[in-house]
């Protein structure tokens, strides 16, 4: 694909969520202000169902504005940026216009949408302005649209869904050029452009361990169970916990079948120590090297993450913000689920903004023990 395809110079994507001023990212008139939004409440103006709700006091209801019921007195009327404010101060949902529901939100169907679109066409040099008339939207508004709601821009998500397509061909035993074919790159050199990120190797290595890549793991003891720490030539490439070593390469042969693995526990006795002084707090300055595959948006809230302090948490919002991407905090939780290196990229430090511990992929005690043991340093 050429460099220009799907993408346009990045910009501030800072939004303003302050209640009542959301920014207008559709291009399609949405409210931005609390009178633009009660002409909309008036008018029942559907193409800005999504973007805000009302909440009429004298009910204790809110609603989407283009809700079909009598209109409510204006003094009696508060806007909420997304339903799950109007609820955390005492509404409930109405029942006739359902503002909840998926239908609700015309971003995010149309993202949906645009996704579907670009998965089907990944054979195709796809550009912004084919995109645009698509789906009726200028290039622009169509970018920072998709953007704001899923975190990176249409041309990345192609790769990435090009990239899964390959790594799931090689997976299979395709041969590197028929893999490449099927999931969608038109050259050898558009491919061998991003393996070595995506990847972690080549994709003819991948491909044979990915198929016969050399992987040394060892297992030890931790204050979480038994521990597994995986390393290539480059780095740490998978850490993971369960209650046995059984547990633990049965983990380690489904994320890398094909792999030659190794138990070496004397060998990486070094990085299994570090690993636990980071652990305990003692040894927290110095990092580990990586190697692991990420997307573009799981690479820019893994490095945030490793920028939170020994004994700090951030909320999965506070993620979002920092990484610029305020409405991405689902993605964000996602790309903290997906985090192939506990520890090494601290993901537990994550927390929900109500001040609970939110999700963890190796089990919620453990994420309460971790976080138990920072605080106590």
């Amino acid at each position: 694909m050429n460099s220009a395809i799907l993408s346009l110079p990045d910009e501030d994507m800072r939004t303003n969520h302050k209640r009542g001023h959301d920014e207008d990212l559709t291009g399609k008139g949405l409210a931005s202000s609390e009178a633009a939004r009660w002409h909309a409440v008036m008018n029942r103006d559907a193409a800005s169902d999504g973007s805000f709700v009302f909440a009429v006091s004298s009910t204790g209801v809110y609603c989407r504005p283009s809700c079909p019921s009598r209109r409510p007195r204006r003094e009696n009327v508060t806007f909420f940026a997304r339903p799950q404010e109007a609820e955390s101060a005492g509404f409930r949902a109405c029942l006739r216009c359902r503002p909840k529901a998926a239908s609700g939100n015309p971003r995010q169907a149309m993202v949906k949408a645009v996704c579907r679109y670009i998965e089907q066409h990944l054979d195709e040099s796809l550009t912004l302005t084919q995109l645009g008339e698509a789906f009726r939207q200028s290039p622009f508004h169509l970018q920072r649209t998709f953007k704001a709601e899923l975190g990176i821009t249409p041309k990345e998500f192609a790769d990435s869904c090009r990239m899964r397509g390959f790594r799931q061909k090689l997976k299979a035993g395709q041969s590197v050029t028929r893999a490449m074919h099927e999931a969608g790159y038109s050259s050898t050199s558009r491919l061998y452009e991003r393996t070595a990120s995506e990847l972690g190797m080549e994709p003819a290595k991948y491909r044979r361990g990915a198929i016969a890549a050399q992987i040394r793991y060892a297992c030890a003891d931790s204050p979480l169970g038994r521990i597994l720490i995986a390393t290539t030539g480059k780095g740490i490439c998978s850490i993971q916990f369960a209650d046995t070593d059984e547990e633990l390469e049965q983990g380690l042969r489904l994320e890398f079948p094909f792999a030659n693995r190794r138990r070496d526990d004397d060998e990486l006795a070094p990085t299994v120590h570090q690993l636990m002084q980071q652990m305990r707090g003692l040894d927290v300055a110095s990092a580990l090297p990586l190697d692991i595959q990420a997307t573009a948006f799981q690479r820019r809230v893994w490095s945030y993450l490793q920028t939170i302090g020994f004994g700090q948490t951030r909320s999965y919002s506070d993620v979002a913000k920092a990484i610029k991407q305020p409405s991405a905090v689902r993605a964000v939780a996602r790309a903290c689920a997906t985090n192939p290196v506990a520890i090494a990229i601290p993901c537990h430090r994550v927390v929900r903004s109500s001040g609970e511990m939110g999700g963890y992929r190796w089990g919620m005690e453990r994420k309460k023990t971790l976080l138990e043991m920072e605080s106590s340093q």
